[in-house]
């Protein structure tokens, strides 16, 4: 699961908070369309993600730069134009993680359907990517060694 809504981060007045205007929500978060990036020192590489709309929610997400070797998201040029992206370098893009509970080295990172942010306007979509058939939207983040040594004595 995506969300964690029984989790609520008191500690966030003195990080910087960076609004997000999300005209049409996220995917099934239709009715959020304004969100906060909050950067917590002790928890990058990720980062809260608060929605606002009918009551607020939390998401982890991350940058994928440096984390995702490999990551090369391409998305469609009308995408590209409806969010007025004039360079790649202004496209922010924004990965959803998602934790259990009891088992946090598990976490996976939907790298299919990321959320493209024009670093200028501050506007963004969710958007499934156009080269989505090279990635996952269950990528895990930390490699589990119990599958590498049954790999590797196979």
């Amino acid at each position: 699961m995506k969300v964690l809504p029984d989790l609520y981060p008191t500690d966030f007045d003195s990080p910087p908070a960076n609004e997000l205007i999300l005209p049409q929500g996220l995917i099934g978060f239709a009715d959020y369309q304004r969100a906060e990036l909050l950067y917590l020192p002790d928890h990058l590489p990720f980062l809260w993600m608060k929605l606002h709309g009918p009551e607020t929610l939390h998401f982890i997400v991350i940058e994928p730069g440096g984390i995702v070797p490999g990551y090369e998201p391409e998305i469609f040029d009308e995408d590209a134009m409806q969010l007025d992206l004039r360079s790649p370098a202004e496209a922010m893009i924004l990965n959803i993680v998602t934790l259990k509970r009891q088992q946090p080295v598990e976490a996976t990172v939907n790298l299919i359907g990321p959320l493209v942010v024009n670093r200028r306007t501050r506007i963004g979509r969710q958007l499934v990517i156009s080269n989505y058939s090279r990635f996952s939207a269950h990528h895990s983040l930390v490699e589990n060694p119990q599958a590498a040594t049954v790999a590797r004595t196979a």
